[in-house]
């Protein structure tokens, strides 16, 4: 597998973890990565909803 996380830019491997953004599924390399980008888009969305 090649390419980086899309959270941290680590190498991804064979654990990748993919989770969808914005519409948009992207790899990342653990679930610790995965879930901040859960909690960047939540925010995100909180912040545009005001």
């Amino acid at each position: 597998m090649s390419g980086t996380c899309a959270a941290c830019d680590c190498e991804l491997d064979e654990n990748t973890v993919q989770v969808t953004i914005g519409g948009n599924t992207v790899e990342v390399c653990c679930d610790d990565c995965a879930q901040a980008l859960r909690e960047a888009e939540a925010a995100s969305a909180q912040g545009s909803a005001g």
